[in-house]
C-alpha cells in the first residue's frame, strides 16, 4: 500500500494549491481527483469558462454598440455562441492541462477516482472502471468544494431549468432567460446572454442584487444594468417553476404577498451553492459537519480529527477560489511548522459583470450595524479622464476610514476593470494604511486607478482634485 505525508482529496483551486505548497515544503504528497480533469468548479464549470463566456459576449457588445463611437464602421455582428462555447472550452483545457505540469513538476502523484476514507489514516480510492486501489496518509486535507443549490420545490431538468453548469454549454441563445437569484453568479451569466440578445429578467427574493456587499454598489449596479436592458423583479420569493414543452413559467410572490409570473425559454438556478461531501465517508474517520452541513474546521482548518484538515467552499465563509488557495497554503504551511495566518476580513469579493464590481473589507451596513465611528469617501469614474478616453464611465470608487485614525476599513468599487483595481485596496489594508497614506501615493495619469486616490481625499477633508 502507498504512504504519503499528505494527501488532498480534490483538486479546486484550494486542492491542487494545497498540493504544490506541501510538495514545495518537502512533503510526499498525493492528490485525488474523481473527475477526468484537474481543477475543480473552478476551472472547469466555474470562474475560468464564466469568464471566457464574458469576455467573448463583452467583444460581442461592443462591436454592437460601442464600436461605431469609436469611429469603427463594420457590418451588423452575429454572435456565434458554438464558437464561443468552443473557446470557452480550448481556454478550459488549456488551463487544467497547466494544472497536470504543474503536478509533474511538483511530484505530485495524482489519482482519478473518489476518495473516501476508510479510517482516519487510510483512504480508498474508487475508480470508474469499478477497481479500486488504498492508500495511507499522515494527514489528509478535504478540498472537495461545493455544488449549485436548488429550492426543494423545483425540478432541475439540465435542459430548460438549469444551473450554472449548464448555462455554460448552451446550444442557442435563449430568447427570455429567467434567472432565480441576483446573486454574483446568475448576475454574471445573466450579462453573458443579456449581451449575446436575449431578454434577461432576475427574480430575487431579498430587496437588492448583490445582498452581501456594500449597498451602493447594489444599487449602483442595478442602475446600470437596467440601462443595459435587463429587468428585475426584487422582494419576490419563487413559489414554483413549471415547463410546459420549450416554455418555463415562474411563479412568485411579491412583497405585498401578491402572485406574480413571468415566462421564458430557459430558468436560469441561481440560488447559491453547497458544501459537497458526498462519498467522502466522514463517518469512517469521525469527521464532524456542521449544521449546515460543512467540514467542522478550528482556527487552524483542523477538523475534530486532529490529522484531518478541510479548506474552501467545504468548511464556513466565502465561497471563493482564492480564499480556497490561501487556505491550502495556509494549512501546508502549518504541518510544516511555520506560522502562516489569513485575515478573512481581506479577501476581496468581485462580480464580473461590465462594469465590474469589487469590494474589500467592512461595508457600511456592517460599520453602522457595529456601532463604529467613521467616514466616506467617493468618487464617480464619469470624473476620470481614463474613463472618459475608454468610454467606460459608469461606477465609482467608495472608501470607507476610521474617524479617528483613519485607517481605511473598506473599499467598494464598480467601474472598469475593478477586480484588478481591488489589489491595491488589499495590499494597503494589509499593511493597515490610512486613507492619506493613499491620497498622498501618486498613481500614474491617466489611469483607472486614480479614482482610488481621489476617493481617499474625499475621505480625508473633502480634497478631491476632479470632482
Amino acid at each position: 500500500m502507498s504512504q504519503f505525508d499528505v494527501t488532498v482529496i480534490g483538486s479546486g483551486p484550494g486542492g491542487y494549491v494545497a498540493a504544490i505548497r506541501c510538495a514545495q515544503l518537502g512533503f510526499k504528497t498525493a492528490l485525488i481527483e474523481k473527475y477526468s480533469t484537474l481543477g475543480g468548479t473552478c476551472l472547469n464549470v466555474g470562474c475560468i469558462p464564466s469568464k471566457a463566456l464574458l469576455d467573448s459576449s463583452e467583444h460581442f457588445h461592443n462591436a454592437a454598440h460601442n464600436f461605431e463611437s469609436h469611429g469603427i464602421i463594420i457590418n451588423e455582428p452575429k454572435a456565434d455562441l458554438a464558437r464561443m462555447v468552443a473557446r470557452k472550452n480550448e481556454v478550459v483545457e488549456m488551463t487544467t492541462k497547466g494544472i497536470n505540469f504543474l503536478m509533474d513538476k511538483n511530484k505530485v502523484t495524482v489519482f482519478e477516482g473518489l476518495g473516501s476514507f476508510e479510517s482516519a489514516t487510510k483512504i480508498i480510492i474508487s475508480k470508474k472502471d469499478g477497481s479500486s486501489e488504498s492508500i495511507e496518509s499522515k494527514y489528509t486535507i478535504i478540498a472537495t468544494g461545493s455544488k449549485p443549490s436548488n429550492l426543494p420545490f423545483i425540478t432541475l431538468d439540465k435542459e430548460r431549468i438549469i444551473t450554472s453548469t449548464e448555462a455554460l454549454n448552451l446550444k442557442e441563445i435563449p430568447k427570455h432567460l429567467v434567472v432565480i437569484g441576483g446573486g454574483v453568479i446568475g448576475l454574471e451569466l445573466g450579462s453573458v446572454y443579456l449581451r449575446l440578445g436575449s431578454q434577461v429578467t432576475v427574480v430575487e427574493f431579498m430587496d437588492k442584487i448583490i445582498p452581501t456587499m456594500d449597498g451602493a454598489l447594489s444599487k449602483e449596479l442595478q442602475k446600470v444594468l437596467k440601462k443595459q436592458g435587463m429587468k428585475f423583479m426584487l422582494s419576490t420569493g419563487v413559489q414554483s417553476v413549471e415547463r410546459n414543452g420549450d416554455s418555463v413559467k415562474v411563479t412568485a410572490k411579491d412583497k405585498k404577498g401578491e402572485e406574480v409570473s413571468v415566462e421564458g425559454d430557459y430558468v436560469l438556478v441561481s440560488v447559491g451553492r453547497k458544501p459537497y461531501t458526498e462519498g467522502l465517508g466522514l463517518e469512517n474517520a469521525g469527521v464532524d459537519l456542521d449544521e449546515r452541513g460543512r467540514v467542522k474546521v478550528n482556527d487552524h482548518l483542523q477538523t475534530n480529527v486532529a490529522n484531518i484538515y478541510a479548506i474552501g467552499d467545504v468548511v464556513k465563509g466565502a465561497m471563493l477560489a482564492h480564499k480556497a488557495e490561501e487556505e491550502g497554503v495556509f494549512v501546508a504551511e502549518t504541518l510544516a511548522g511555520q506560522k502562516p495566518h489569513i485575515n478573512y476580513n481581506l479577501i476581496p469579493g468581485v462580480v464580473y459583470t461590465w462594469p465590474e464590481v469589487a469590494g474589500v473589507g467592512k461595508t457600511e451596513e456592517q460599520l453602522k450595524e457595529e456601532g463604529a465611528a467613521y467616514k466616506v469617501g467617493s468618487f464617480p469614474m464619469r470624473a476620470l479622464g481614463r474613463s472618459r478616453a475608454s468610454g467606460d464611465i459608469d461606477g465609482l470608487i467608495k472608501v470607507l476610514a476610521d474617524e479617528k485614525t483613519d485607517e481605511i476599513l473598506g473599499v467598494h468599487m464598480i467601474g472598469a476593470r475593478a477586480a484588478d483595481m481591488i489589489a491595491e485596496a488589499v495590499i494597503a489594508m494589509e499593511f493597515r494604511a490610512s486613507a492619506e497614506d493613499i491620497a498622498r501615493s501618486s498613481h500614474a495619469h491617466p489611469t483607472f486607478t486614480e479614482a482610488i486616490k481621489e476617493a481617499c481625499l474625499d475621505a480625508t477633508g473633502k480634497r478631491a482634485i476632479h470632482m
